[in-house]
């Protein structure tokens, strides 16, 4: 007997068209013979009868061939928490403006469950961080974050001091108003805003970004995938705030160390087209490739 396939829908239901999209995705899934699940704090909004319900946890996305988000970033991001622990591909189909993640549009919606519905997709990796908190050497808090890791300065009025390591080696001392650790998927996120580098997906390093430092060397730095960065605050400073994904946040003491290394679990996304990232970088970001010729060929 054929296992039943099941897809988790996820949506921005503050977005207008938000639920005319999820009834959409829904109708054409129920057509091919998928089930689908909602989770329980958007199924009221989502007004779908028929379908599965599940609580938001680490659990939702089990069991499930893929998770559909209709959204932008931010919705993805929240989406990636729920299928990181199962492996759960994640498909993104952008109802907000960049949207850089996701694979489709809203105009391709039914086209894009069509071909879910036909396996007719590839699943490619994306390096995630784990993060922990030290006080005194004992560990405080921990977390992970697909695009970035930022200490910011708690205080508006007062710069935060840290001091960077790069491997167990002291590197500088920063007064900044936070410090970005970003993977080559969050390069074009938080990192990009504060003046890092553009890292294409399939290089696998860790991004070290300051904001706002006042220090002569206070460059973005890119590092080994295998690198450890650990950011100290100084036990004058005033105390700072982790935010993971820009999502999750953890409050920092005066003193606590950072430590930011490679995460254990990737997140998997859904592809629909073998894009080259340049041309996706090209059409998020409109960037003016008029008069291009290309390689002569014979």
């Amino acid at each position: 007997m054929t296992e039943k396939r099941s897809v988790l829908l996820v949506a921005h239901t503050g977005r207008p068209g938000a639920v005319r999209s999820a009834q959409l995705v829904l109708d054409r899934l129920s057509e091919s013979g998928i089930a689908a699940r909602v989770l329980d704090s958007e199924a009221e909004d989502l007004r779908c009868a028929g379908v599965d319900v599940t609580p938001v946890c680490g659990a939702a996305a089990e069991g499930a061939e893929m998770v559909i988000v209709l959204g932008g970033d931010g919705t993805l991001l929240r989406a990636a928490e729920l299928a990181r622990p199962s492996g759960t591909p994640v498909l993104g189909v952008n109802l907000g403006h960049v949207g850089f993640l996701a694979e489709a549009e809203r105009a391709d919606l039914a086209a894009t469950v069509d071909k879910v519905a036909s396996r007719a997709y590839d699943v490619e990796e994306r390096m995630t961080v784990d993060v922990i908190v030290r006080e005194n050497g004992d560990v405080i808090e921990s977390g992970w974050a697909l695009n970035e890791a930022s200490v910011e300065k708690a205080s508006r009025q007062r710069m935060l001091e840290v001091i960077a390591e790069i491997d167990g080696r002291p590197l500088s001392r920063w007064g900044c108003d936070g410090v970005v650790c970003a993977t080559p998927t969050g390069s074009t996120a938080y990192a990009f805003s504060a003046g890092g580098p553009v890292v294409w997906p399939e290089v696998e390093a860790l991004l070290v970004v300051p904001i706002s430092a006042h220090a002569l060397f206070a460059r973005p730095m890119v590092v080994s995938p295998r690198s450890v960065v650990a950011l100290e605050l100084l036990p004058n400073t005033s105390g700072g705030v982790l935010w993971c994904d820009g999502r999750r946040q953890i409050e920092i003491p005066p003193g606590a160390r950072i430590e930011v290394r490679r995460g254990e679990l990737p997140v998997r996304l859904a592809r629909l087209h073998q894009t080259p990232f340049t041309d996706r970088l090209v059409t998020k970001f409109g960037l003016p490739v008029a008069g291009w010729r290309g390689r002569v060929r014979d």
